[in-house]
């Protein structure tokens, strides 16, 4: 029988990183109908927003060409498609991911159908959707001001999703609580969205670099080449595929999210006290307090 993963507990650093691949590892099946239904249409709308603008606006800086008409095509209206659909996907990632992960730890460990999560995920979306770009403008403050607040307030801003889609809050208490709870162990919950952080990207990364070298050769190469339209389609294709893999750090914020409020209300330790002698599996979970 497969071991339930605990979400109400307290967690090392290591230990979020091993449970966020055994989440996945446990629920893959379940978990991509889940994407596939409920973010496929953004993935597809961004792919052809990304390619056509890549094709027409001619991203790569054509040797001989001249800057200003350059950054014309760059910067246009389908650039600000571009853009309005990428936070949109993000949204949606982080909504039906955070809802499915609500609605298993409410079923008890059992993954919840494609209906169920919907229910969640369009009450949650446009809540989410409007504050990303509030979020978004407190980080650029916070980076702006000097590197330093920037790299304080990422961790309590990562975690203002978990407090609005789990505790379905108001913008203003989610920030602030956000913030509550990364106060309570700041190095832990850094280590372990950082490490994720990297690991996503590095994975992301990796169907780029085919299109990057292209684009590069075309740009220096004598008459400045336009880059083949193949390898823009597949190049993009493949990067908004690979956005995927952004549910690895979706997964580790929320197992940082249980594990601070573990630690400030114990809340978890407290169910289980309260269910002792109704359930005999209860306490299979090892634990130290």
């Amino acid at each position: 029988m497969q071991e339930k993963l605990e979400f109400k507990k307290q967690r090392e650093f290591g230990e979020i990183i091993g449970d966020t691949f055994l989440f996945i590892r446990q629920n893959f099946k379940p978990l991509g109908k889940v994407f596939l239904y409920l973010c496929g249409f953004f993935i597809l709308a961004s792919t052809i927003s990304t390619i056509i603008y890549s094709l027409n606006g001619n991203i790569a800086m054509t040797y001989g060409a001249k800057p200003m008409a350059q950054y014309e095509k760059m910067f246009s209206i389908n650039y600000a498609l571009v853009m309005l659909l990428f936070f949109a996907t993000y949204t949606a990632i982080t909504v039906s991911t955070l809802s499915y992960m609500a609605l298993y730890i409410e079923k008890g460990n059992v993954p919840p159908s494609v209906e169920e999560v919907w229910s969640y995920f369009k009450y949650f979306y446009m809540r989410v959707f409007g504050s990303s770009f509030l979020i978004m403008l407190t980080m650029i403050v916070a980076f702006a001001c000097c590197i330093i607040p920037g790299l304080y307030t990422f961790p309590a801003l990562s975690l203002f999703y978990c407090v609005m889609i789990f505790e379905n809050a108001s913008f203003r208490y989610s920030f602030r609580r956000a913030f509550k709870l990364a106060n309570l162990d700041w190095w832990s919950t850094a280590a372990a969205l950082f490490i994720l952080c990297v690991i996503t990207y590095a994975a992301m990364v990796i169907p780029a670099i085919p299109a990057a070298i292209v684009n590069m050769s075309s740009a220096f190469s004598p008459g400045g080449k336009s880059v083949n339209s193949t390898w823009v389609i597949l190049s993009t294709v493949f990067q908004q595929i690979s956005q995927v893999l952004t549910i690895f750090p979706c997964i580790g914020i929320s197992l940082c999210y249980f594990n601070l409020v573990e630690r400030l209300e114990n809340g978890g330790l407290l169910g289980r006290i309260q269910q002792m002698g109704k359930d005999k599996d209860q306490f299979n979970t090892q634990e130290e307090y």
